[in-house]
């Protein structure tokens, strides 16, 4: 799959720059699905028609407040990854932190961009994160590994592995899944290729588990790299249908 990979990437470049509206509309569509997915996976019950309506500044009756505010959260978030992309700077601790207060601000302040000081416990993970005191040292041992491996590893193995270590140590109380996709987005994006989206749909939690228990990442990557694998299609096939194209 990564000789594919490679190839359509090959082809989005050669394509660059992409005409400016078709980038606009690429990017609308790729921001809501990946809102509304990311956050659906967490139980945010928000339609992705519902999400569309929130994005647009209107209230959606029946649901709560928190429902509405990660939809807000998210997009702030995903301009924050944004201005990471644009530098390109190697992703550090001090971003994490500014990724997760954004992520939870206003739904859980008191912790927003704060590593967890109690115990928590992943439904339906055989594996439980490591204790509090650990933190620290955990997220240190994961930026010596991403700041040695970066360079080396395949930007859909380097992201789908951060993404993996991350929610293994899970440090904050809330915030984590969201927080991790975002990781993983920073990594593709910054080296050209279009966001992801894991849909809701997606077994992905099966494969995360199974990387945490086993420590084999080979499942999740596999996963991941089908993301990508559809979300170069999708930009790919707009270049082609655009008459502005070459």
């Amino acid at each position: 799959m990564f000789d594919e990979i490679n190839r359509k990437k090959a082809a989005l470049d050669a394509a660059r720059p992409l005409p400016k509206y078709t980038l606009k509309s690429l990017r609308e569509k790729m921001l809501l699905e990946w809102i509304y997915n990311s956050n659906a996976i967490e139980g945010n019950t928000l339609t992705m028609n519902e999400t569309k309506i929130v994005l647009e500044g209107i209230t959606v009756g029946g649901k709560t407040m928190r429902e509405h505010l990660e939809v807000i959260n998210h997009r702030d978030a995903i301009q924050y990854v944004e201005e990471i992309v644009l530098k390109k700077d190697p992703i550090s601790e001090w971003q994490i932190k500014n990724l997760h207060r954004l992520v939870l601000k206003g739904i859980v302040d008191e912790y927003a961009g704060v590593y967890r000081d109690q115990q928590v416990f992943i439904s339906g993970s055989k594996r439980t994160p490591p204790v509090h005191y650990l933190i620290s040292e955990k997220m240190t041992q994961m930026m010596n590994w991403y700041h040695d491996e970066r360079i080396r590893l395949h930007p859909v193995v380097r992201g789908a592995m951060l993404h993996a270590i991350f929610v293994g140590i899970h440090p904050f109380i809330d915030g984590n899944g969201r927080t991790s996709r975002l990781l993983l987005n920073i990594e593709l994006m910054k080296d050209g290729f279009p966001p992801v989206v894991i849909k809701v749909e997606n077994r992905f939690y099966e494969a995360l588990d199974r990387s945490h228990t086993t420590e084999d990442y080979s499942d999740f990557i596999q996963l991941v790299a089908q993301e990508v694998n559809y979300s170069l299609d999708i930009y790919l096939r707009a270049i082609i249908r655009n008459p502005e194209t070459p």
